[in-house]
């Protein structure tokens, strides 16, 4: 799934890969958890790259790349190199850590005795189709408990480990090797192996990192659906459409006790997605490729958030990624969690389900997690319109001529006495008759009050529907606060 290219070759990307002679370049699409605050500063930092061009500033930017650049020690991954215009998809792993040290103590909390700790707080497994028309991601809840295979680390290897939690791999790879490189490849191998996947590439992301992003963007719109407030966090946020800084925004997100919410870290994914798709949304809305001076700012802000693994740390070839990603639709950001269930013996863990395999089966066939790529495609061809095709549209399309020598009253079905669902173009919803209202989607069912998304058969969390929180919940004009 990822792209290969001989490191002796010295690819020079800025549009191309160049062996001495620039290759052709082609073009990217849908979003989600805590983790998914790496994927905002990855992708909209990569969004940066397309304005900032000018040599100048590509040598600061490039300076910052380098810095942040990580080694991979992925099993069977060391010769990928990112390559945009290689016309396969680009997949990599996000690890949102949770750590305490520098200006993460004051966002995450924590005491002196925390200082040094380096845990994952959600990963999330992000593809880029080969057509540069959409966007899967998919978060893996770090209380999924699960069996991986040993691991290499930088001083020495990791054993094979039965029945752990996931987000620990990533802390026991820190202790073993002493630095991200070691708990990122291990946390990827990891991936690879309960997801038959082939990634070597991954970006690791903290609590600051995502607050100064925000920050210089300005900040960012959010419904909150319910008047909230976390003693933990200092959040004191009243319901409606409020416009939060850097910190208000992550605190929000990774927020786990307090009112409107249960508790649950699988909850918090939910509003973790919601907080990525509005910062795409912010980032669009200002059409930063035409404002220079905040698309530099975004990108020194969200690169110095990331740590790039060495496959994917390249200036020309993020800026390559960022131009092909230029007609990238919004609806064509795709997130969900892992399909789970609760853990037969222990109710506040989970397992994966069994229709997790269908998921993964998605990023192996290279496929958009919903819908159909050939009609994104066309879509995006298209009028631009950024609608999905609702369940409906089949029934008013043209019918087929009846064939000669037969009636039409022979060949048309009886009519139904139940009215096929449609899709509300204003929240993307299905209501029902008896008003439960459906994710066409996913086919979950979402709480009218928050939004969020459950599993029909589980009763588990796979995400948020955002444009009911905005459209219905808050429909109201943001509240801009100084």
């Amino acid at each position: 799934m990822a792209s290969h290219i001989d490191r002796n070759e010295q690819p020079t990307y800025l549009g191309g890969s160049m062996r001495m002679h620039p290759h052709h370049s082609a073009v990217a699409y849908r979003i989600r958890h805590r983790i998914l605050r790496l994927v905002a500063c990855i992708v909209i930092a990569v969004l940066a790259f397309g304005g900032a061009a000018a040599y100048a500033t590509w040598l600061n930017i490039n300076g910052v790349v380098q810095t942040n650049r990580v080694e991979s020690l992925v099993e069977g991954g060391e010769d990928e190199v990112l390559d945009p215009n290689s016309g396969k998809a680009i997949s990599f792993v996000v690890i949102g850590q949770d750590t305490r040290d520098g200006d993460n103590a004051a966002l995450s909390g924590g005491t002196e005795a925390d200082i040094g700790l380096h845990n994952a707080d959600t990963t999330m497994v992000v593809e880029i189709g080969p057509n540069r028309q959409f966007i899967n991601i998919v978060s893996i809840p770090r209380d999924s408990i699960v069996d991986v295979p040993s691991c290499r680390t930088s001083k020495g290897t990791v054993p094979a480990q039965y029945g752990i939690m996931f987000n620990t791999i990533f802390s026991t790879a820190y202790q073993e090797g002493g630095d991200l490189s070691s708990a990122a490849s291990c946390t990827v191998n990891a991936v690879n192996a309960l997801t038959g996947l082939h990634i070597s590439n991954f970006i690791v992301v903290d609590f600051k990192g995502l607050t100064d992003m925000i920050d210089a963007l300005g900040g960012v719109d959010v419904c909150i659906p319910v008047d909230t407030v976390d003693a933990n966090t200092e959040l004191d946020l009243k319901k409606g459409m409020q416009h939060l800084d850097g910190r208000q925004a992550t605190n929000y997100a990774r927020m786990r006790k307090g009112t409107g919410t249960d508790g649950s870290d699988i909850m918090r994914t939910t509003r973790q997605q919601y907080l990525i798709k509005s910062i795409f949304r912010e980032a669009i809305s200002k059409n930063l490729f035409t404002q220079t001076s905040q698309l530099y700012q975004l990108a020194i802000a969200a690169l110095n958030s990331l740590n790039i693994s060495d496959g994917m740390a390249n200036t020309n070839a993020l800026m390559g990624l960022a131009f092909s990603l230029r007609n990238l639709q919004f609806s064509h950001i795709y997130a969900q969690t892992v399909p789970i269930i609760q853990a037969p013996f222990d109710p506040n863990r989970v397992v994966w389900a069994d229709s997790a395999k269908e998921v993964w089966k998605k990023f192996q066939e290279d496929k958009p997690l919903y819908g159909d790529d050939s009609s994104d495609q066309e879509e995006a061809q298209g009028n631009g319109s950024t609608a999905s095709a609702s369940p409906s549209e089949s029934a008013s399309q043209e019918p087929e001529p009846t064939p000669e020598g037969s009636s039409s009253e022979e060949s048309s079905p009886a009519p139904s006495s139940t009215p096929t669902p449609t899709v509300d173009p204003v929240t993307g919803l299905i209501t029902m008759p008896d008003g439960t209202l459906v994710d066409p989607n996913t086919n979950g069912i979402v709480d009218p009050e928050n939004g969020t998304i459950k599993d029909q058969d589980t009763g588990q969390y796979i995400g948020i529907a955002d444009d009911y929180l905005n459209n219905t919940v808050c429909a109201v004009q943001p509240n801009k606060q100084d």
